[in-house]
């Protein structure tokens, strides 16, 4: 009974693969043999097993298989992606994925316990208070970075140029982000800092331009995107419609009719065509590389600072019947030239290196920041 389980389940999720059409024979023999390996597992394994627990496991290495942002939620998991905790538990403050079975940070989020302890996107997060997070599932692992208000947590991780594992003690906190941060930089500089892309950062950077304008000494405007990990697909063409009179500003394609959908511009730019300066790195994700993208191929603002994140795809959260869930990539994104942003991101105009863990107004120590105001001044 267990193996028909299995093998309708299994029957479902198989996903033919876009270079190979599998015959239905071929597919059915490795569903059978699954189940067999399945139960010599239960029988012959040196330590019990749970079932569920190990069918939980299969679907989401079945899922991870596809790329890095498809994974399953547990019923648990779910309702707690749903469910406002209300300031019971509190979190890191980091935008991560799975790569090669390891989790890596995406971006931190500004002014969370991530950031302040010097976490960066590109880390590799190995141990999560000495447990090693080699084979657990992403959820496994965000769920050991959870827990409640003022306790702390241990991350180890890698990072590329450094021989030593790295250590960092943070104490969780409920995670409050507020998304757009503006300021008049040397007196004609309008400075906006966005640090996602949630309902409300469209109509907040929306009143920050009208600010801007309605001061006549602001010429030109500075667009900083850095380790912005991204967010809603609709904020991100509402903030480079800001920007544009017209053209295209990016466009979905996949498997369905449905997800291959294009996005333009509406005429009016509300800056007046004032000069803009957009700041990437390698935290700008997904809807930041839209905007960033968006600019560049307009030829409406010059990008400053280093290689974006590359994470150009789609995903949707698709209910099961179990009460869990799926999230799937289900199209990528395109910016306007035709390119993908997937694994290779956003270009700079001008590369420069960061220079400091921070990204303070007015930094000394902000060479990317720093460079675009001379630039613009210059």
């Amino acid at each position: 009974m267990i193996k028909k389980i299995f093998l309708l389940l299994f029957a479902l999720l198989f996903f033919k693969n876009n270079n190979i059409l599998a015959n239905e024979n071929t597919i059915y023999k490795k569903i059978d043999i699954f189940g067999e390996v399945l139960e010599k597992i239960s029988k012959e394994y040196v330590d019990e097993i749970n079932p569920s627990e190990s069918m939980d496991s299969a679907i989401n290495g079945l899922l991870q298989s596809l790329d890095p942002y498809s994974a399953y939620m547990s019923p648990e998991i779910f309702e707690e992606m749903q469910t406002e905790t209300s300031g019971e538990f509190g979190g890191l403050g980091i935008e991560v994925g799975m790569e090669a079975g390891v989790v890596k940070v995406i971006s931190p989020i500004d002014d969370t316990p991530a950031s302040r302890a010097g976490i960066k996107a590109g880390d590799y997060i190995v141990k999560i208070d000495n447990i090693q997070v080699q084979g657990k599932t992403l959820s496994e692992a965000v769920e050991l970075m959870r827990g409640p208000v003022n306790t702390e947590i241990e991350l180890t991780v890698r990072r590329s140029g450094e021989k030593k594992a790295l250590t960092f003690q943070i104490t969780r906190e409920i995670i409050q982000i507020k998304s757009v941060k503006a300021e008049i930089l040397d007196k004609n500089i309008g400075y906006l800092r966005l640090t996602s892309f949630n309902e409300n950062s469209g109509n907040q950077i929306k009143k920050e331009i009208k600010k801007f304008e309605n001061n006549d000494n602001i010429r030109s405007y500075i667009l900083d995107l850095r380790n912005n990990p991204g967010g809603l697909l609709s904020q991100a063409i509402a903030i480079s419609d800001f920007f544009l009179n017209d053209g295209e500003i990016v466009s979905t394609k996949g498997r369905k009719n449905s997800e291959n959908r294009k996005w333009f511009a509406n005429k009016g730019d509300l800056t007046n065509g004032k000069s803009l300066i957009v700041l990437i790195n390698y935290g700008s994700a997904s809807a930041s590389e839209i905007v960033a993208g968006a600019l560049k191929d307009h030829k409406r603002a010059i990008l400053l600072g280093e290689n974006s994140y590359g994470k150009g795809s789609v995903q949707s959260i698709i209910p099961l019947k179990n009460n869990g869930a799926i999230r799937l990539t289900v199209a990528k994104y395109y910016l306007p030239s035709g390119k993908s942003i997937s694994e290779v991101g956003v270009l700079p105009d001008i590369e420069i290196s960061e220079g400091s863990d921070d990204f303070k107004i007015k930094s000394d120590t902000d060479n990317q920041l720093n460079y675009a105001i001379k630039l613009l001044n210059g």
